[in-house]
């Protein structure tokens, strides 16, 4: 019981920090509980613990789905610990796309800068809202609903997307269903697909089983 009200105190100590501090910068030192980082200590904090510049730079688009994302988030980002926001470069090339995925921590707000984009996401009643966004558009995904992103265009599109989250997550439907050992069997019988799918797309995404 006592080690239970320990564990209780830390994360309320931790989750209300921003209410009763200024800020609560991350120690990437120290453990990482449900609610975020420990603080560093306030001596040891500096300008550039606010300060990000990594989102100048287009990420690496040379990959199977031709798009990068660079996250500003709490581990390349410490400022935005406890403050309940974050934020990340997406840069799609052509043909460019960002499969079917959810965020189960933070809702996230598309922003489009460059080029356009097919975006959409799917409720839990599965209904389906889809948007072509062209430059200075935005959308707005809610917390834990399937969505995608598309480039719809012949040039490479950018965009930035902003989260209700300093550590949103990331699970990527197809990732999680052909990207790992998970028995292609189950894979089939959950799926509706054949055995000679699911193999191809396993190898194509480096699962097994």
């Amino acid at each position: 019981m006592i080690h239970i009200l320990l564990i209780l105190c830390s994360i309320f100590t931790i989750s209300t920090h921003a209410a009763v501090q200024d800020f609560c910068v991350a120690d990437l030192k120290g453990p990482q509980s449900p609610t975020g980082y420990f603080c560093k200590p306030a001596a040891t904090v500096t300008t550039d613990d606010f300060v990000s510049t990594g989102l100048r730079f287009a990420g690496n688009t040379s990959n199977i789905i031709k798009a990068a994302v660079t996250p500003a988030f709490t581990e390349q980002f410490p400022g935005v610990n406890g403050l309940g926001i974050s934020i990340a470069r997406l840069d799609l090339a052509p043909s460019g796309v960002v499969p079917m995925h959810t965020h189960p921590s933070g809702s996230e707000l598309l922003l489009v800068t460059q080029g356009s984009i097919v975006a959409g996401f799917i409720s839990s009643a599965n209904a389906v809202y889809v948007k072509t966004l062209k430059k200075g558009d935005i959308m707005v995904f809610p917390q834990g609903l399937l969505h995608f992103q598309v480039n719809a265009g012949g040039v490479t599109a950018v965009a930035f997307a902003s989260f209700s989250s300093a550590t949103p997550g990331l699970q990527i439907l197809d990732f999680a269903l052909f990207a790992n050992d998970l028995p292609s069997k189950l894979v089939e019988a959950t799926t509706f697909l054949d055995d000679a799918t699911v193999k191809k797309l396993k190898a194509v995404l480096g699962g097994t089983g």
